[in-house]
């Protein structure tokens, strides 16, 4: 998965005819880690793609889904691409099947216990999430406003600035995200 995910970044910096300098000042992320990713020679944490998400305005989703095979209406859950990031205890599987034609996304994510994922800009503003919680404490700050969460709660919100996702020190998070 990394090396796909490596080819897909280069691949995007090279459609739009970026240089690596231009796409570290547009994402802020260093000319060095940019180089080290498109090589995969390191795996993508979910902060840096969450920027260069951005940057290229695209879900971290959709990215996922350019990296994955074609497009089937049915994805058995054996066969659902799943990616993690250690560095934070972040675990995405994508439950939707994958489809660059079609908008509508569905995630199942978990949070380990004193995990924080922050993202400084939307991959598009105005992207609109249903986040419903499943099992344990979540709190989601929406552009500085914070929504503590417990099982069954669902928030429904659009981005258009920073946003995290945060755990406390003795509970996780399991969650499933809609992204339209």
């Amino acid at each position: 998965m990394d090396e796909r995910i490596a080819r897909r970044l280069k691949g995007l910096r090279v459609e739009r005819e970026w240089s690596l300098d231009e796409l570290a000042r547009r994402s802020m992320v260093s000319r060095a880690t940019l180089s080290r990713l498109e090589n995969a020679e390191v795996s993508p944490t979910a902060q840096v793609l969450g920027k260069l998400c951005s940057a290229y305005g695209l879900t971290m989703s959709r990215l996922m889904h350019m990296v994955e095979d074609e497009f089937a209406p049915l994805i058995r859950r054996d066969a659902q691409a799943v990616w993690i990031d250690p560095s934070v205890g972040f675990r995405r599987r994508s439950v939707s099947p994958p489809a660059q034609t079609l908008a509508g996304e569905v995630l199942e994510c978990e949070l380990d216990p004193g995990a924080r994922i922050s993202y400084d800009n939307p991959p598009r503003p105005g992207l609109e999430h249903y986040l419903l919680l499943i099992e344990g404490q979540l709190e989601v700050s929406v552009d500085g406003q914070a929504h503590a969460l417990n099982p069954g709660d669902c928030l429904r919100y659009q981005l258009f600035g920073p946003s995290t996702f945060a755990t406390s020190e003795h509970s996780g998070a399991r969650y499933v995200l809609f992204i339209l």
